[in-house]
């Protein structure tokens, strides 16, 4: 990845194309599924998304197995998908904005208390 790729976000767009062209590929419950997966994953992505794209690629990687294999997707991720990307996304690190507005709350609170104190 160059710097123009960077700067333009270029790369995420070929990423992007490229992962919902796999997810095309997949049977009908699969898809939905992805659909379902994006939708619970999105808000724990950065800004650009960039962190969120290894994530997603696994996530798709594993549903494409699954269905190569035959495996239903409530075999593979049960029937809880919303707990399946919480759990993937602790494991990942991936924070949410409620986290990062958390974080810049107590931040701010503890730098207005430290001026109160000394």
């Amino acid at each position: 990845m160059n710097f123009w790729e960077t700067v333009t976000g270029s790369d995420l767009t070929r990423a992007w194309k490229a992962f919902e062209a796999r997810a095309k590929a997949l049977p009908a419950g699969h898809r939905a599924a992805w659909e379902r997966i994006k939708a619970h994953l999105l808000p724990r992505s950065g800004f650009t998304g960039r962190d969120l794209l290894p994530v997603l690629d696994g996530v798709l990687g594993l549903l494409e197995e699954t269905a190569a294999d035959g495996q239903g997707v409530d075999e593979v991720l049960g029937d809880d998908i919303a707990g399946f990307c919480a759990a993937l996304a602790g494991g990942e690190g991936l924070r949410d904005y409620r986290d990062r507005w958390r974080e810049q709350l107590n931040s701010n609170v503890a730098r207005k208390l430290s001026r109160l104190g000394g």
